[in-house]
């Protein structure tokens, strides 16, 4: 049961001056606001492979936290085509912008952080769908006057997450 309605920023008069790039969108689901979109959601570790035709393993990468719910197919496409590979940084910090909420300031290194870590230690890869479906979100949620609020802001980013963690969006976007 998904209901889905868009509506806009400013009053219209008539139907013609409707402006699709700008929607504001409402989405209601199974989804109870006040919590992180994936307390109720159960995650499982697995890992990804890369074979040859001769079945040598090519790549791979071991515990990666994807639902529980997800086919072995879902999760490889996710940590193969969605996941960083490499230059992620485990030390960031926010950068405040004005008329932006602090839970969706862009991120800089924190090179002070980063030099207190191993070499080996300072770029990593992505292994959480957690953070890949944050990411998404987040760049969706992000933008001058999508939303006429701090809370619609919120709520469409812990809906969109939310629906992605359960398959009722899909991924399907060419530079992710």
């Amino acid at each position: 049961m998904l209901k889905t309605t868009i509506s806009c920023n400013r009053d219209l008069k008539d139907v013609t001056q409707l402006n699709f790039w700008r929607p504001r969108a409402h989405i209601t689901l199974f989804y109870k606001s006040g919590l992180s979109p994936y307390q109720e959601i159960l995650f499982k570790k697995t890992s990804y492979e890369i074979k040859d035709p001769d079945s040598t393993i090519v790549f791979q990468v071991k515990n990666i936290e994807i639902p529980e719910s997800w086919s072995q197919v879902a999760s490889d496409v996710l940590a193969q085509k969605y996941f960083r590979k490499a230059g992620v940084l485990p030390a960031l910090k926010p950068v405040p912008e004005k008329g932006v909420p602090a839970w969706l300031y862009r991120s800089t290194p924190d090179f002070a952080a980063l030099e207190k870590l191993p070499e080996d230690q300072r770029f990593t890869r992505e292994t959480s769908s957690k953070k890949v479906f944050d990411r998404l979100a987040g760049t969706w949620s992000y933008g001058d006057g999508y939303f006429s609020s701090e809370e619609d802001a919120r709520t469409y980013f812990d809906k969109m997450c939310y629906m992605l963690c359960l398959q009722f969006a899909a991924l399907i976007l060419p530079n992710v």
